[in-house]
């Protein structure tokens, strides 16, 4: 009996160990369908991502109408009587912010037969030689000669654009260990009809659709420390996790600071990227940016009229930046779903909150008050992740290589198809839903990836119900 139960340890030291490795949730955490603390809405249709922050009073929404007539709006070209407005391009990918961030949602690659990439973007750069180093330090990246780095593919009368961005699609099947196939599709980037000659011959390219607009201000008021407290570049804990922070240029700051926006961490706060977006996007000048993407090659870029100097005043510029903070995240639902929560488990399982980094709290000493001090569930790190030759860019970014990407925040994710009418995911929207966008994952992410794959048809609908609850 005695050399039995000897026999069974080992046993039931590995059923143990299956237990921990598989947490269950039983209900739900206090306050869990708050993902943004006292900041929380609570709409679920078209207009979900479009209202502001529940905290703010009567008067700072005013404020926050003023900010979203200017995101919304169409910008004009220059010269013209819509002078808060004019000075659009010469060289742009569209004519107002709410055109790629489409109803403050998630923008999409282009279809069969679109005239513009509307709501996604092709960085472009060269490889860097040692010559660069100061453009690296304040860029990241060394734009394109003739082209800069961004392809425009709209222009002003009388301006050539940039050239036509299309996307073609190969499968790609993927299998379950239950024998269920799913059907990727590897995306091939095309670019035709040049406007300034051939580029570069190793010009790199990354093609990136809009993302979310909500929670921005909070994602700002998370405390830099709480964020490199998730950072192992070495994976000290050899659990193949090894986040690292991006570094980035603060343009106004004129130094070297902890990156937090963009596809790959690439701005270090939301007033430089809203103006970094309106030079590459729209061509408009601002305080922070003194002259938009015409390169030398480009003449009649360089000699077309503007709006004034700069073309975003400082005022119209805040205006955006605090509508932009503000940005509502909606509540979750069915928190206490059984299936939701056994979905829940089933993430922690596979490891995704070890880079989707379920919650902090923000500062004291917010931007805004209404910020301040909240729990939020945002499901990012903020921090760079190595995933994989499959979702490789090959195009570095500050420190970012060219397989890293930023952890993207969950918030709001099962609730894109209500917003925008479509569940297109990952940096190029290549990801027609939230499974092929799981099965994409690689490099860091393989191993979470792998156990998914094992998953039964039950538990991989209990993992899409718990992330389509978010």
């Amino acid at each position: 009996m005695l050399a039995l139960s000897r026999r069974l340890l080992p046993l039931l030291a590995l059923a143990l160990a299956a237990c921990d490795q598989a947490p269950r949730f039983t209900q739900a955490e206090p306050g869990e369908a708050l993902s943004a603390g006292s900041a929380t809405v609570f709409k679920r249709d078209h207009n979900a991502f479009s209202l502001p922050s529940a905290n703010l009073s009567p008067l700072r929404r005013l404020d926050f109408s003023v900010g979203n007539s200017f995101f919304r709006n169409p910008w004009v070209i220059a010269p013209s009587t819509t002078i808060a407005r004019d000075g659009l391009g010469p060289l742009f990918n569209t004519n107002a912010c709410q055109n790629c961030h489409i109803k403050d949602g998630r923008g999409h690659p282009p279809g069969p037969g679109a005239l513009s990439a509307a709501s996604m973007l092709v960085r472009l750069s060269v490889p860097a030689t040692v010559e660069h180093t100061e453009t690296l330090q304040r860029l990241g990246v060394v734009p394109e000669p003739n082209y800069g780095g961004q392809l425009q593919d709209m222009a002003n009368p009388g301006v050539p654009p940039e050239g036509k961005v299309r996307i073609s699609y190969s499968p790609l099947a993927v299998h379950f260990a239950d024998g269920s196939q799913v059907e990727l599709r590897q995306p091939t980037l095309q670019i035709s009809q040049l406007g300034y000659g051939p580029m570069h011959p190793q010009t790199l390219f990354s093609a990136r659709v809009a993302p979310p607009m909500i929670g921005l201000g909070l994602l700002e008021a998370i405390p830099e420390s709480a964020l490199l407290a998730h950072a192992d570049p070495d994976d000290a804990d050899e659990d193949g996790i090894s986040g690292r922070p991006n570094r980035v240029w603060d343009d106004v700051r004129e130094k070297t600071v902890l990156g937090r926006f963009g596809w790959k961490a690439g701005q270090p706060n939301l007033n430089q990227q809203n103006a970094h977006a309106f030079a590459g996007d729209m061509g408009l000048t601002s305080s922070l940016m003194a002259s938009d993407d015409c390169t030398a090659w480009q003449t009649a870029c360089r000699k077309a009229v503007n709006g004034g100097e700069p073309e975003v005043s400082q005022e119209l510029l805040a205006s955006v930046l605090f509508y932009t903070r503000n940005l509502a995240v909606p509540a979750r639902r069915d928190v206490d779903s059984a299936q939701v929560l056994n979905g829940k488990g089933l993430f922690h399982q596979a490891g995704c909150q070890k880079c989707h980094a379920p919650s902090f709290t923000t500062a004291a000493e917010a931007a805004e008050p209404e910020l301040a001090k909240q729990l939020i569930r945002p499901y990012s790190d903020l921090l760079l992740h190595d995933m994989g030759e499959g979702l490789a860019d090959n195009r570095e970014e500050f420190l970012a290589s060219g397989r890293e990407w930023r952890t993207p925040p969950l918030w709001g994710i099962g609730l894109t198809e209500a917003v925008n009418g479509h569940t297109q995911f990952l940096h190029d929207g290549r990801a027609r839903n939230l499974l092929e966008a799981i099965l994409w994952h690689g490099g860091e992410a393989e191993a979470a990836k792998q156990q998914v794959l094992t998953f039964t048809a039950e538990e991989r609908s209990a993992l899409l119900a718990f992330l389509n609850s978010l």
